[in-house]
C-alpha cells in the first residue's frame, strides 16, 4: 500500500541567504527558521501551531522579527467552491425548512385544547410528537448548513465535526418523533374507548402498566445512544489533512467500538415502538381469532403513516450501523460518497417527518373529533328514545329564551320586537281599543243590558285582541276610557299588594296582632279558667279501663 505523505520542501532561493520567495513575495527567512516554520508540498507554512496558506492569492505578504504575518490566511479558511456534498446538503436544507414550517402549523392545530384537560390524558402528550419533529428539523439544518464548509475549506476542521454532531442528534430524533407518534395514537385510541364509558378500563393490570414502563425504556435506550456517541473527543474526526492522517487518526476514530455499538440501542428502541403498536392494537382495536387472522389484522388496523415511518425509521440504526463499518459511506469522512450519505442518512428523517405533517394537516384536532363523536352517540341515543331535537334556529324563531338569557335581557327583547317610542304607543292604544270594543255591553234579546251587567262581562284574552283585525268606530273612545278606568279600578295598587304579601293571613279574616305591653297580665286576661270546679268532673268520673296494650 502506498501512503502519500507531505513532502517537506526546501525555501526557494533569494536575493540573499536571509531572504525567500513564495508566491513572487520575499520573506525573511530568518524569521521564519527562527519560529520553526516548515514549506510542505500541499501549499502550506507551518510550525505545527500555525498554518497558512502560500499559493496565490493568499501568501502572506510580510513576516515581522516575532512571527507574526501581515495579509497571511490560515490554513483552515473556506477556498474551494462548493461541490457535490454540499450543493445536496442544500437542497435538503429547504425540504427540511419546509417541514419545519409544516410542523409548526401541525402543532399550533392539534396543540389547541378545546375540551377541558384531564389527568389521565395530558395536553403535552399530544404534543410531544411535534417537538420531536421541530428538534429533527432545527438539528438537521445546523447540520446541513455546516456541511456547506466541509467542502470549502482548504484543511477540514470544526465544520465536519458540527456537520456530524448534529447528524447524531437528527437521528435521534426521528427515532424520537416515531416512538411519540406511535405511543400518542395508543392513548388516543384509548381516550376514545373510554370517552362513552370512563369505567371501562381500569388503571391497573398489566395494559396499564406496561404502556406506564415502555416509554421508561423507549427513552432509556434513546439516551444510551445519546451518550455513548456525542460525550466524545471529536478533534481526530478533523485529522483528514492528508492520507496518512486519515488512516492513522480518522478512520480508526469513526469505526470505534462507540460507534459500532451505538446503532443497536437505536434498533432496541425500534423493536419497543413496534411493540408498542401491537400493544395498541391488541388492546383497543376488534380482536381476531387465530395466528392468521390477528397478523391480518395487524396490518388491517395499523394506520398509513405507520405503514410508512416505521420502515423509514428502521433505515436510520441500519445506515448507522453500515457507516460505523464502512468508513467510505460514513458522513464522518470527508470525501464521502453523497449518493450513500443523503439517502441513507437525510432521506429518511426528511420524510419521516414531511409525512408526519402531511398527516397533522389533513386530520382534525383530537378534542374536536372528540366532540363530533359525542353529538354522534347523542344523536343515536336520541333515536333509540323516540326524541327529535331541533335544530339550532328553532329556539330563536319560536322565541325560546337562551338558558343564560337575564330578565332583562328578555324585556329589551320583547321590546325590540313589538317596536319602541311611537311605535310602541301605538301598538298599545290599538290594544286598548280593542278590548274596549269587545267589553262593550251588547243588548240581550230580554232586552239591554243593565249597568249591573257590566261588571259580568269577561275581560278578552291577549289571543283574541290579536285576532281582531277590523276598524275601531269613533264612538267607541268614550266606552275604551271607561273600560280603563274600571279596569285601574279593579286592578289593586302597588302600596296594596305590597300590605298584602307582608300580611300572615287573607287580609279579609285574620285581624292584625295585639300589641305587646310591658305590663302583667290581669285575672282573667289570659283565656284560661282558673276555676277550680272545672276539675270536679274527672274526680267524680270512673277511671278509665284499660282493656290492652294498645289503649296506653
Amino acid at each position: 500500500m502506498t501512503i502519500d505523505i507531505r513532502d517537506i520542501l526546501a525555501w526557494p532561493g533569494g536575493d540573499n541567504s536571509t531572504d525567500t520567495v513564495l508566491s513572487g513575495v520575499h520573506l525573511n527567512l530568518t524569521a521564519l527558521e527562527n519560529w520553526n516554520y516548515t514549506l510542505y508540498s500541499n501549499g502550506t507554512l507551518s510550525n505545527g501551531t500555525k498554518c497558512y496558506l502560500t499559493f496565490e492569492p493568499y501568501a502572506p505578504a510580510l513576516i515581522f522579527p516575532n512571527g507574526t504575518f501581515v495579509n497571511a490566511t490560515q490554513c483552515w479558511h473556506p477556498v474551494y467552491p462548493i461541490g457535490a456534498r454540499a450543493g445536496t446538503g442544500l437542497g435538503f436544507a429547504v425540504a427540511f425548512g419546509l417541514g419545519l414550517v409544516l410542523t409548526l402549523v401541525a402543532l399550533n392545530k392539534h396543540g389547541k385544547l378545546h375540551l377541558p384537560s384531564e389527568k389521565r390524558f395530558h395536553p403535552i402528550g399530544r404534543r410531544w410528537q411535534w417537538y420531536w419533529a421541530i428538534w429533527t428539523c432545527a438539528t438537521a439544518l445546523i447540520s446541513l448548513f455546516t456541511n456547506i464548509d466541509v467542502d470549502r475549506y482548504y484543511l477540514p476542521e470544526i465544520p465536519i465535526v458540527l456537520t456530524c454532531f448534529f447528524w447524531y442528534l437528527m437521528q435521534i430524533g426521528a427515532i424520537a418523533c416515531t416512538w411519540e407518534a406511535v405511543r400518542h395514537w395508543g392513548s388516543w385510541m384509548e381516550r376514545q374507548f373510554i370517552d362513552p364509558d370512563p369505567f371501562r378500563l381500569r388503571q391497573e393490570g398489566r395494559r396499564y402498566w406496561v404502556e406506564l414502563i415502555i416509554p421508561l425504556f423507549a427513552y432509556l435506550f434513546m439516551w444510551l445512544n445519546f451518550f455513548i456517541v456525542v460525550p466524545r473527543s471529536w478533534t481526530k474526526i478533523e485529522h483528514q489533512r492528508y492520507p496518512e492522517q486519515i488512516i492513522t487518526d480518522a478512520k480508526p476514530t469513526a469505526t470505534d467500538n462507540r460507534f459500532k455499538s451505538a446503532p443497536f440501542f437505536l434498533f432496541t428502541t425500534w423493536l419497543i415502538t413496534v411493540f408498542s403498536l401491537w400493544h395498541s392494537i391488541r388492546h383497543y382495536c376488534p380482536r381476531n381469532r387465530g395466528i392468521i387472522n390477528r397478523t391480518i389484522g395487524l396490518f388491517k388496523f395499523t394506520p398509513t403513516r405507520f405503514m410508512l415511518i416505521i420502515p423509514l425509521a428502521f433505515i436510520i440504526p441500519l445506515y448507522q450501523a453500515m457507516a460505523a463499518w464502512n468508513f467510505t459511506w460514513s458522513p464522518l469522512n470527508i470525501k464521502g460518497k453523497p449518493e450513500a450519505i443523503y439517502p441513507g442518512g437525510y432521506a429518511p428523517s426528511l420524510l419521516i417527518v414531511l409525512i408526519q405533517a402531511i398527516y397533522g394537516l389533513t386530520s382534525p384536532n383530537e378534542d374536536r373529533e372528540l366532540i363530533r363523536q359525542r353529538r354522534e352517540r347523542g344523536h343515536i341515543l336520541d333515536a333509540e328514545m323516540g326524541i327529535q331535537r331541533k335544530p339550532a334556529w328553532w329556539r330563536r324563531v319560536n322565541e325560546a329564551p337562551a338558558p343564560n338569557m337575564t330578565m332583562r335581557d328578555r324585556i329589551m327583547r320583547n321590546v325590540r320586537e313589538i317596536g319602541g317610542g311611537g311605535p310602541t304607543a301605538r301598538n298599545l292604544k290599538e290594544s286598548i281599543h280593542t278590548r274596549a270594543a269587545e267589553s262593550k255591553p251588547r243588548p240581550t234579546p230580554n232586552g239591554p243590558a243593565s249597568p249591573g251587567d257590566v261588571e259580568m262581562v269577561s275581560i278578552p284574552s291577549p289571543e283574541h285582541v290579536v285576532g281582531v283585525t277590523g276598524p275601531i268606530a269613533p264612538g267607541d273612545f268614550a266606552a275604551a276610557r271607561q273600560t280603563a278606568t274600571r279596569y285601574a279600578n279593579m286592578t289593586p295598587s302597588a302600596a296594596s299588594r305590597q300590605s298584602e304579601l307582608m300580611m300572615d293571613g287573607p287580609r279579609e279574616t285574620v285581624p292584625p296582632p295585639p300589641p305587646y305591653s310591658d305590663r302583667p297580665p290581669a285575672v282573667g286576661e289570659t283565656g284560661r279558667n282558673d276555676s277550680v270546679a272545672s276539675m270536679s268532673p274527672s274526680i267524680n268520673s270512673p277511671p278509665a279501663q284499660i282493656r290492652s296494650m294498645l289503649d296506653v
